[in-house]
């Protein structure tokens, strides 16, 4: 096994031990993922030292979004009953934190490098795209993130990411970029906007950023959008009149989808004197954080889901969007190889008659004796021929490279609208490599054992669901042990294991 091979077993090894203790429900479907990056290894769409399994967060992941100041720092603390994140009306942290589960007592506070070099965490390798957009900047990790640990039983089987609060006009490109791409990631984003700026058309650029581009997405259910700190609006005429004018914001945004809530921090809340408005306020938060919490806790069921559901797409892509995407690319780069081909041929062609009429004269009996000038044309044709094959080869492969090359810019941004997890131009550059002959049709990798291994791997993909479904659910009513959580790991019939707050 080569080392980048070796290396990926390794990190997928210890995602197994790992997911045996916290999902066993999810061990197995690892093993689809293996047998997925032998397809992809193959075909080139992934690199020797990548896997689709690291491509995604195992652990549920919560990403906590929203202005400066507007409590998102302080809802987590709340949620999770520890004070590990500061708050204050003013920006108290430009970092990004990953808060995850740990046993001991005491939280800690590791450095951004922890994330980037843990395949197990959602901002694995995040330097890379840290420094495609900002030079140097990748080498500066510690700068965006930080890793806190905490007890909290709330956390226990899933990630929360707070982030920075969030500024439109001053956001560095690579920040937005991270931001990105944990809204990708996660399985359930909160957006805070804070109540106590009654103006959300001043912030009309943090709402584009933050709710317009979330616009379309498939999975745009996973968003709420919370107004924060509502008890501070208790003293208006018409606090409702505040609620609705953030509404109405959003909704100028093209905002479709997703919860609007309004809630305010049970413990710091801004005294209410009249009774019936308190208790109506008190009403509307006790619902909204109950739900909000509710989906908290349940985003565990969520990611094992989306888990099986990335790991069937994947395959279902690379066979019915990959693959004719590559076929098509490969009948063109065919098309323009023997195109040039011919034009070089025709070339040759004329230089060989030109070759032959040199050689006639040399052999000619004016010239030369009967047996010499018979000997010298045939040593003439002899080497004229093994000039002209290694000429007619050198210029095949190059007009085979050019051609290539000559797709690569048309075929990039096909690629890239197709959506596919694995680099479809690495897979085309493969497939197109000097030992592969015109004749060959289908891309390298592609055969009847790729075939097959993927509609394997979406059959398994089918049985996860199917025990998902069986923990999850019960539609007879019938006597079943708990379904709560990812605690077991039920083998398949195919005998496969399945695997509101103060401000920040």
């Amino acid at each position: 096994m080569s080392p980048a091979l070796d290396a990926v077993d390794q990190r997928l090894k210890s995602l197994e031990a790992h997911l045996a203790q916290e999902n066993p429900v999810l061990l197995s479907t690892v093993q689809s993922f293996r047998a997925l990056d032998k397809v992809a290894h193959a075909m080139g769409l992934l690199a020797p030292d990548q896997s689709y399994a690291n491509q995604i967060p195992w652990w549920p992941l919560i990403s906590v979004l929203g202005t400066f100041s507007a409590g998102k720092s302080t809802f987590i603390n709340h949620f999770l009953g520890y004070k590990i994140q500061r708050s204050g009306n003013q920006a108290v942290d430009d970092r990004f934190t990953v808060i995850c589960y740990a046993r001991e007592a005491t939280p800690h506070a590791l450095p951004g490098i922890a994330l980037d070099s843990d395949p197990r965490f959602p901002l694995y390798n995040i330097s890379r795209d840290i420094e495609q957009v900002a030079t140097g900047e990748g080498r500066r990790i510690d700068t965006y993130l930080q890793l806190k640990t905490c007890p909290s039983e709330a956390l226990r089987g899933k990630i929360l990411i707070d982030s920075p609060g969030f500024d439109a006009d001053a956001q560095r490109t690579a920040t937005l970029r991270i931001t990105n791409h944990i809204i990708d990631l996660s399985d359930l984003v909160l957006v805070f906007f804070d109540a106590r700026h009654p103006e959300p058309g001043a912030m009309r650029d943090t709402l584009k950023h933050l709710v317009g581009e979330t616009i379309g997405r498939p999975d745009a259910g996973k968003f709420l959008y919370i107004l924060n700190q509502l008890d501070t609006t208790a003293r208006e005429d018409n606090p409702e009149d505040v609620v609705a004018a953030w509404q109405r914001a959003l909704g100028e945004e093209g905002l479709t989808a997703g919860r609007f809530f309004t809630i305010y921090n049970p413990d710091a809340a801004v005294p209410i004197e009249d009774e019936g408005k308190r208790k109506r306020f008190e009403a509307k938060r006790d619902n909204d954080l109950a739900e909000i919490h509710g989906r908290m806790r349940e985003v565990e069921i969520e990611r094992a889901y989306r888990i099986v559901a990335a790991l069937d797409k994947t395959a279902k892509d690379i066979a019915e969007k990959g693959v004719p995407f590559l076929n098509r690319a490969l009948q063109r780069w065919r098309q323009r190889t023997l195109w040039g081909d011919g034009i070089a041929l025709g070339l040759l062609l004329i230089l060989s008659l030109a070759g032959t009429i040199q050689i006639g004269y040399w052999s000619s009996p004016a010239a030369q004796p009967g047996w010499v000038a018979t000997l010298i044309s045939l040593s003439l044709d002899l080497v004229f021929l093994a000039v002209l094959l290694a000429i007619a080869a050198g210029i095949h492969f190059g007009i085979r490279r050019l051609a290539a090359l000559s797709l690569v810019r048309s075929l990039r941004p096909e690629a890239k609208a197709l959506g596919i997890r694995g680099d479809l131009m690495a897979a085309f550059e493969r497939s197109t490599k000097p030992w592969r002959t015109l004749l060959t049709s289908s891309p390298t990798g592609w055969t009847g054992a790729a075939k097959r291994r993927l509609a394997q791997i979406r059959e398994e993909a089918n049985l996860y669901v199917q025990t998902l479904n069986d923990r999850f659910t019960n539609p007879s009513g019938e006597q079943a042990g708990e379904a709560t959580g990812l605690t077991s790991a039920p083998t398949t019939t195919a005998g496969v294991q399945t695997a509101t707050t103060a401000s920040d």
